[in-house]
């Protein structure tokens, strides 16, 4: 009864087995749909080589206006914040004390000088008598000294009215250099002393100076090309058009301990002043122009443990990862030495979806 079973649920068994298989032959794997990314193609072109840095502007000179006489300030002739010239007034100062000085200086000259002519005289016709023996030699003697004694106070009362002059002269003080005034100090009517106060001080800012500091592992480049040419520098004002044009003037002669950066400064003709003293820019340094650069745009390029790295796409849309060699960003592009050739796409878009031989489909092209 037994085998009657068995052998009746064989044939049931064996058809289950081969429907089985044959399901399972009939079911394939489920396969990856290929990852959505935007590519650009790396390009190969002439791009300048620049360095960067902030800067500071810098008056060209700066000069503090000091009176050189104590005097009382009558009058002022300048704007607080206007352009002045170079030999223009800017103060007037009391000066009747030092033209009293001058004038009685001038008195005691015209006086001393009246007594040493007719010294002279008479030292000349003493002169003639003393040769026929008419008056003794004591007296010509005496008279010649008294003449040589008023020559000399004539000599002293010359200078005397000159260093009068000067102090009338310190009373009306000049702009020693053309730039732009700053505010004044001192108000009409206020004692200004001598060599202590200052009045105002004047910027020249045509042209101006632009100070900035770069890496001292930067300084190599820098001195090559400075060596050979002159180095086109540019100041950028945040949002105020294009930039300025100068050119780099110095280099300071020691590395700062503190900061490990060396300072440099360009000089720039500022023609519209645009540049003020006090002012923060950006500094681009021109040093020369790379031929054959390769450059991809920035976000392309990703940092791994290894290093930098961007995913390729290849003729059969897989994606390849390829470490790269990457320069310095020039805008929103890399310049990348070694990993790329020109003319292959880089993954711009979608690379955190992506691993070494994943199907890509091109945004944009499905």
């Amino acid at each position: 009864m037994i085998k009657r079973i068995v052998r009746g649920c064989l044939p049931v068994i064996f058809a289950a087995a081969v429907l089985v298989g044959a399901c399972s032959s009939d079911k394939k794997p489920p396969v990856a749909k290929p990852v959505p990314v935007d590519v650009a193609v790396a390009e190969q072109k002439a791009v300048p080589v620049r360095m960067h840095a902030l800067g500071a502007v810098e008056a060209f000179q700066s000069v503090s206006v000091r009176s050189q006489v104590t005097a009382q300030i009558r009058k002022v002739h300048f704007k607080e914040g206007q352009d002045v010239k170079a030999g223009e007034l800017l103060v007037e100062l009391d000066c009747s004390t030092f033209e009293a000085e001058l004038g009685q200086a001038e008195a005691d000259l015209a006086r001393d000088s009246a007594q040493a002519r007719f010294a002279g005289i008479q030292a000349r016709r003493y002169a003639d008598l003393l040769k026929d023996d008419y008056v003794a030699r004591e007296q010509y003697e005496q008279l010649q000294a008294n003449h040589e004694a008023l020559e000399a106070t004539v000599k002293a009362d010359k200078a005397s009215v000159e260093a009068s002059r000067v102090q009338v002269r310190y009373c009306s003080i000049y702009s020693p250099v053309s730039g732009r005034a700053g505010m004044l100090k001192v108000s009409r009517g206020n004692v200004a002393r001598a060599n202590d106060t200052e009045i105002l001080t004047i910027h020249q800012i045509q042209p101006v100076k632009v100070s900035f500091s770069i890496p001292e592992k930067d300084l190599p480049e820098v001195m090559k090309y400075y060596s050979q040419k002159k180095i086109e520098v540019d100041a950028i004002l945040p949002g105020d058009g294009g930039p300025e044009k100068g050119e780099l003037f110095s280099v300071d002669n020691a590395v700062s301990r503190s900061t490990g950066t060396i300072m440099l400064k360009a000089v720039f003709r500022n023609t519209d002043k645009r540049l003020i003293p006090g002012q923060f820019v950006d500094v681009e340094l021109n040093l020369a122009t790379q031929p054959d650069a390769l450059l991809v745009p920035s976000r392309s390029v990703e940092q791994g443990q290894k290093g930098p790295y961007v995913f390729v796409v290849g003729p059969d849309q897989t994606a390849e990862m390829r470490p790269v060699v990457a320069g310095r960003a020039i805008g929103e592009k890399t310049v990348v030495v070694e990993g790329v050739k020109p003319g292959e796409r880089v993954v711009v878009d979608g690379q955190l979806r992506l691993t070494p031989g994943a199907k890509v489909s091109l945004r944009g092209k499905e």
